[in-house]
């Protein structure tokens, strides 16, 4: 069967805490704080970008799995904030990991879920033949508006998982998704901050899109919440994927450990990518993981995963973990981390 033969994450060391940007605009900290519940977020640096940020990842991948550029059939890299408009992102990242040209490459958008659809096409070019091996990435450096409720979660960071049939350490048991056309959020092209439908990004599109794909994941394979060790869902906030969970039946240490948003703030494609790659940190043969993708516009991708033996044979720690990542951490102040963002534009001198 074919499943996640490796897999390695990319998260940026600077963070900013909600207090910080409350402070600038005049916000009860306490009050969006618990509100959203995250409790910090990360930052890209002016030399980080999706394209940066993809080529970490899947070199970590890579490594963690001691494989070579070559063996990748085809990437796929899933995000909303491309560096490019006219441009792909794929073809960087075949390049940086010295993969063939030969092969089939190509960057997908579909909000916060263009990761996990990557996830499924190359599970699918797997399972057809068509090649042995693919790498899929979700990656993001999100974009909020000074002062809207997005400046406080939308982060960056994001994941690579190598698909394959050989040495597998997580097979990769049944996946499907459920789609709709529901407007909650979306950016015009040439538009640098996306509009957000507030209260209806709850209801009717994260939670109808999330808990369908999860019930009818769990009624394919004919498991209960309880069968499960581990449960991830995206994370556009901390809030979201808690009640989630909870109403599907689903216990704290089970989501526990993917839950990763009130540390790092929402990484948008490389959300729940990045929570499975924390778990795969610490996952134990046996172990069964349901994992649930949202992407505004809006859909899910449900995957039911079972961790193998081979995960033993893996050094892990050969590339960061997220755990890692997460104590790698430098604080920067409201002005730096505009700086960064590039909010702050500066032009030539009138005289």
């Amino acid at each position: 069967m074919s499943g996640i033969v490796s897999y390695g994450s990319y998260i940026p060391k600077f963070r900013i805490r909600p207090e910080e940007i409350a402070r600038v605009w005049g916000e009860d900290a306490e009050n969006i704080k618990n509100g959203i519940y995250i409790l910090s977020k990360s930052v890209p640096a002016p030399d980080e970008d999706v394209a940066t940020i993809s080529v970490e990842a899947a070199r970590n991948a890579i490594r963690r799995g001691k494989l070579k550029g070559s063996d990748i059939g085809a990437i796929y890299v899933g995000s909303e904030s491309h560096p490019y408009a006219v441009k792909p992102t794929a073809t960087i990242v075949a390049a940086a990991i010295g993969a063939d040209f030969r092969l089939f490459a190509a960057d997908y958008e579909f909000a916060c879920k263009a990761g996990t659809a990557g996830m499924q096409n190359v599970k699918g070019m797997v399972d057809s033949g068509m090649i042995k091996m693919g790498m899929a990435i979700g990656s993001d450096t999100s974009q909020g508006a000074p002062g809207d409720a997005l400046e406080y979660s939308a982060s960056a960071g994001g994941t690579a998982f190598v698909i394959g049939k050989s040495n597998v350490i997580a097979e990769i048991n049944e996946t499907l998704s459920v789609t709709s056309d529901t407007p909650d959020f979306w950016r015009r092209e040439g538009q640098p901050y996306p509009t957000h439908g507030e209260r209806f990004t709850g209801e009717p599109a994260y939670f109808r899109h999330t808990l369908t794909a999860a019930r009818t994941m769990m009624e394919k394979v004919k498991m209960k919440p309880e069968d499960y060790t581990y449960a991830i869902f995206h994370q556009p906030n901390g809030k979201f994927p808690t009640r989630a969970a909870k109403t599907l039946g689903f216990t704290e240490a089970q989501y526990k450990d993917g839950l990763l948003t009130p540390i790092i703030g929402n990484t948008y494609s490389g959300s729940m990518m990045t929570g499975l790659s924390a778990v795969l940190d610490k996952a134990s043969p046996g172990d069964r993981i349901l994992a649930v993708s949202f992407g505004s516009g809006a859909g899910s991708d449900a995957f039911d995963i079972t961790v193998t033996d081979k995960i033993e044979d893996m050094d892990r720690e050969s590339a960061p973990t997220v755990k890692k990542m997460l104590s790698d951490v430098k604080w920067i102040d409201y002005a730096i981390y505009a700086k960064f963002k590039k909010k702050i534009i500066v032009g030539e001198s009138i005289e």
